[in-house]
């Protein structure tokens, strides 16, 4: 069974290595695991879309709740999928323009057409809102 987890969390002191190092790390490991997704980073938060089989976006899941460089994760949507939006992602970082006026049209030329409209609408607010 596929699933999808959509979280939030809290690093406002996360230098922009780490996040790098963050991401590097997840496009070594999520393929060997089977998890695909995406990453936004505001540079106070992080929202990141997690899908695979349910147990091991659950395992990773726990692994990065207990991540000392990060805070308050909340998962604010989990779901069963028949199909993933990000098939092709090890772990893409979805940029977020600095112009707010920019933010929307960027999100919506870059996110994946497959994404859930509930989903991508969460995504874009908390880009719109950052």
């Amino acid at each position: 069974m596929l699933s999808q987890y959509l979280y939030i969390s809290t690093a406002p002191t996360l230098p922009r290595e780490d996040v790098d190092a963050i991401l590097a790390t997840s496009a070594r490991n999520n393929p060997q695991r089977g998890i695909t997704g995406l990453l936004l980073f505001n540079g106070r938060n992080f929202l990141q879309l997690l899908e695979g089989d349910e147990g091991e976006v659950s395992e990773l899941m726990q692994t990065i709740a207990a991540d000392p460089r990060h805070s308050g994760v909340s998962v604010i949507d989990r779901r069963s999928i028949t199909a993933r939006a990000c098939p092709n992602w090890a772990m893409k970082r979805v940029l977020i323009a600095e112009s707010i006026e920019t933010r929307r049209d960027m999100l919506e030329r870059d996110l994946p057409e497959a994404l859930d409209p509930e989903v991508r609408k969460m995504i874009v607010n908390f880009a719109v809102l950052n």
